[in-house]
């Protein structure tokens, strides 16, 4: 081997074998276990979230895999359809100065599809180098034909059973990019504003109780105004229950409105008068619905104000109620109308004050565009009717998450659960199969052909299909089932599926994980006719967030690169990475200084194990994740470690009797002992695998390997193998041998190049036969290998060795330094111990002598440590620096008098002893003890030391 681990020599071509020799694939044997990846956006690259939860998702597949199963990671990207679009509009007006609109819809499609084939494999190649064994044959996209046609059967399906229907309703409209768009892909941004209060006089010469002609209203939004359909009051509010059914002349238009009595209105807020306009705003739509308001759009698709407003009753029929609007705002855009209608209000007197105020404003994510609430038509699903089984399952079990909190969220959504918008304004996506005739009915079908067939139409009737795409949240709800082949029943669909779990963050558990649920379950059915889940656990990840627990974003210039962290890049190379796609200087420099002095050298190169590591490791249950580099640092560390503790191994192992031809195998008492903690280690990895603590994973398999096996485990073996017999040095090889590869096996989920690499070299050794390690078996614990006894020896051991190392420390006595210790209270089974082990002690702890003392024997001034009950004393005359030793003493006495008191306190506090249970208040008498006992023996030590 190397003499030092270096993965970028490794890593690239090794993932090239496992893909070219269809070691991903399922083995079509065992039982089967499947995971869907969430699809990433065909226009992405991978970011640290992806990286995190791809590590989850391949180290489950990895350990079932080596578990024998017949596993399937199936992988596919999502045709992204806002952000795609966007990405070759960009690309059209940069390179050619053209509009998609001068391409037309078919041609600008097929430029889409060029884009994709040559730049929309970004994310799949990054997944590569991540070690995604995912199998790469079986590769989808959500646009391919074959999801293409389960979209339009689920879409002709729903409509069929009259759960899919085409209605005039409020949606998140972005004025820019013309379309419908999902909570999700607003991003709502704490602004600095106003609050414009506006008077608005009662008609018929009502008046309120102080006598005034007119109430008072505040809005944020003035120029919604010209769409007001009535003012809200709260049924509680003495100051205006005569108000109630009374009516105000809107100012501007002159359109008589009502005063309603409505919940809504908050008496504390403000005047308590609420201006509603349910035509522009999500509340205001309720309070009209529960009123029967009329509804009266004021805006076109790009915000400017109509030249007749459009009136709708809440069933999306015309409303036979002109709402002329006037002809001075004609096609003014939004805000532009704002202004002028503030200014006409201040001219008639009808501005009350305008007040600073702080709100939250909603944005598109994609345009950057102020979004407006709009009447459109659009196509939905009723939502209720699917989302009754999709909760049963959570709460029979069917379904887990985990952690199990995240329930309470899924039902606090899916109980109130609204009608789900599924039509956008786009032309890159599934088009909606729908057709329309020149009277504008509607029919719906797979395709043109199978519409005019069922419906008797003839060809000289003129049918246009509906010109908008599906949210690809539709198609993507389809992902678990429609990747393996349905509609059709193809026996991948028969044996994957439902699939195992679903790893995925919590902020999608709405868009995509309710929605998977509903739709799996209302076209899946088992043999007994009970609806499938689409899987049997949903995993939640927390975020990970940056150092100081911002949310990474490129716009605070935090993000970080996965990939860099992989491979390094160098400060130039990242700063220019970071600012390069930033239109505003000032904020460039900002990310540019941040940068230079968050990473003063460029980000150094980790490789992908020590990333893996290092992201299993943080991932404790749904909570966001500080992304720490020093962490990384020592999972780099890590990794180098078990190369070095490895090459040791190879060393005195290769070209070597290690015991696979026969002869007598003597296991010393470290052989003994590494084997039985090897086996808890395997049963406790096992069982954080299975509870998905990765967490706990790590730090296991982290303690096992450097403190365990490297650190004590290779050094006891130096003795047997430089003075042992023939048996003994060939017992120790065959241990070592047995115990690296069984621990490669172990750690290769989570860190798969490094322990491949390394396996090939110590399998032959270990008569293991096979090409790679992850077609191999995952360990399972064999509790006939754990020696308690010998687990017991050698823990005394470590504290005797480790004694003698502190004492040495503390008193700077050189680690080469023979010296004596004597032994005090030394119980039968500690002087086994010693005549079982004393060559061996002496040799590894560098010792003159080892000397047992006689009962009542004090000894000489000396050094002490404790072993069990046994003190180990190391003579200070000639070694010690009597003052330093001291002043040692003494802050060990302070130490233990802490506690002594802290303990003392708490048992002298009568609520805590009269209401702890009483196994907590034993376990605090026997600490009190144990720490009275350690203050006795530290004050012993303090007054030998004073009289040397």
């Amino acid at each position: 081997m190397e003499t030092k681990f270096n993965p970028s020599a490794i890593e690239q071509s090794l993932y090239q074998a496992w893909e070219e020799k269809g070691y991903f694939k399922p083995s079509g044997k065992g039982d089967a276990y499947s995971i869907m990846i969430p699809p990433p956006n065909v226009t992405g690259s991978l970011h640290m979230g992806h990286a995190f939860q791809d590590t989850i998702m391949d180290t489950l597949i990895r350990y079932k895999r080596m578990d024998q199963y017949n596993t399937l990671w199936q992988v596919g990207t999502d045709h992204a359809g806002i952000a795609t679009q966007m990405v070759v509009e960009r690309k059209l007006a940069a390179e050619e100065d053209k509009t998609r609109h001068d391409l037309g819809r078919d041609a600008f499609i097929d430029r889409i599809w060029d884009w994709k084939k040559e730049s929309g494999g970004t994310i799949t190649k990054q997944l590569r180098r991540l070690g995604a064994s995912v199998d790469w044959e079986r590769e989808r996209f959500t646009m391919d034909d074959g999801l293409s046609e389960a979209v339009k059967e689920v879409f002709v399906r729903l409509h069929k059973e009259d759960l899919i229907y085409r209605g005039k309703r409020l949606v998140n409209w972005d004025p820019k990019l013309h379309t419908a768009i999902s909570d999700l892909e607003v991003e709502n941004k704490d602004k600095k504003g106003h609050m414009w209060n506006f008077r608005y006089p009662l008609a018929d010469g009502v008046k309120t109780k102080d006598g005034k002609d007119y109430i008072v209203v505040a809005t944020t939004r003035p120029e919604t105004m010209l769409g007001d359909t009535g003012v809200a009051v709260n049924p509680e509010d003495e100051r205006y229950l005569d108000l109630i059914g009374k009516e105000i002349l809107l100012p501007i238009v002159n359109r008589r409105i009502p005063i309603v009595a409505d919940e809504h209105a908050d008496m504390e807020k403000g005047t308590g008068c609420v201006k509603i306009t349910p035509a522009h705003d999500f509340n205001d739509n309720e309070v009209g619905k529960r009123h029967q308001l009329p509804m009266i759009n004021i805006f076109n698709q790009d915000a400017a104000i109509l030249a007749q407003g459009e009136t709708f009753t809440f069933d999306g029929k015309p409303l036979e109620l002109e709402a002329p609007l006037p002809e001075r705002f004609h096609g003014l855009d939004r805000f532009a109308a704002r202004k002028a209608i503030v200014a006409e209000f201040e001219e008639a007197g009808l501005l009350e004050v305008i007040e600073d105020h702080s709100l939250t404003v909603p944005y598109g994510d994609r345009s950057g565009v102020v979004i407006e609430p709009l009447l459109t038509d659009q196509w939905y699903v009723r939502a209720a009717p699917l989302a009754q089984p999709a909760v049963e399952a959570v709460k029979n079990g069917d379904i887990k998450f985990v952690p199990q909190q995240y329930e309470n969220m899924y039902f606090s959504w899916m109980n109130d659960i609204q009608d789900w918008c599924i039509s956008r304004q786009l032309w890159w996506g599934h088009r909606i199969p729908a057709w329309y005739d020149n009277q504008g009915n509607v029919y719906v079908g797979r395709d043109e052909a199978e519409v005019r067939r069922d419906n008797n139409l003839a060809d000289d009737i003129s049918l246009s299909q509906d010109e908008d795409v599906l949210d690809t949240w539709f198609s993507s709800a389809l992902w678990t089932f429609s990747t393996l082949g349905w509609p059709q029943e193809t026996p991948d669909l028969k044996t994957f599926h439902p699939s195992e779990v679903l790893v995925t963050g919590f902020d999608i558990i709405f868009f995509w994980v309710a929605r998977m649920i509903m739709m799996t379950m209302h076209f899946n059915k088992d043999d007994n006719g009970k609806p499938q889940v689409p899987f049997k656990t949903v995993y939640v990840t927390g975020l990970i967030r940056d150092e100081n627990g911002d949310k990474m974003s490129k716009s605070k210039g935090n993000v970080l690169d996965p990939i860099d962290m992989i491979d390094g890049i160098d400060l130039e190379s990242l700063v220019q990475k970071r600012t390069s796609n930033l239109m505003q200087e000032k904020v460039a420099k900002k990310i540019e200084k941040t940068t230079r002095k968050t990473f003063d050298n460029g980000i150094e190169a980790h490789g992908t194990d020590a990333l893996r590591f290092t992201l299993a490791a943080m991932a404790s249950t749904g909570r966001d994740i500080n992304w720490d580099m020093k962490r990384l640092e020592g999972y780099r560390n890590f990794c180098n470690k078990l190369w070095n503790a490895s090459r040791y191994v190879l060393m005195n192992t290769e070209e070597q009797d290690c015991g696979l031809n026969g002869g007598e195998i003597e296991l010393s008492l470290a052989d003994k002992w590494i084997l039985g903690r090897l086996q808890q280690t395997i049963e406790t990895s096992r069982k954080y695998l299975d509870t998905y603590r990765f967490d706990l994973l790590a730090q296991t398999l982290y303690e096992f390997t450097w403190n365990q096996f490297c650190d004590w485990y290779l050094e006891l073996t130096k003795p047997v193998l430089q003075n042992g017999t023939e048996a003994q040095q060939r017992g120790t090889r065959k241990t070592l041998i047995q115990v690296l590869e069984t621990l490669l096996r172990l750690m290769h989920p989570v860190i798969p190049y490094i322990t491949d690499t390394i396996w090939q070299r110590v399998a032959p050794l270990a008569g293991v036969e096979g090409d790679t390690i992850m077609l191999q078996a995952y360990p399972k614990p064999q509790a006939d290998m754990i020696e308690e006894s010998a687990i017991a020896d050698v823990e005394w051991l470590k504290q005797f060795i480790l004694g003698v190392r502190n004492i040495r420390g503390e008193m700077n006595i050189s680690p080469n330094k023979p010296i004596q210790v004597l032994l005090r209270n030394a119980g039968q089974s500690d002087q086994r111990r010693l005549a079982d082990n004393q060559n061996f002690l002496q040799s590894l702890a560098k010792l003159e002598s080892i000397e047992v003392l006689a009962d009542g024997e004090k000894g000489p001034a000396s050094a002490t440590a404790l072993v069990g009950e046994m003190d180990l004393l190391i003579p200070m005359a000639g070694l010690i620096d009597k003052a330093a030793e001291l002043s040692r003493l003494q802050k060990s006495i302070d130490k233990a008098k802490k506690e002594v008191s802290f303990i003392s306190g708490k048992l002298s506090n009568e609520k805590f002893v009269n209401n702890a249970p009483e196994a907590v208040i034993s376990k605090e008498r026997q600490k009190q003890a144990e720490a009275e006992s350690t203050l006795t023996k530290l004050e012993q030590q303090f007054a030998e030391i004073s009289a040397l």
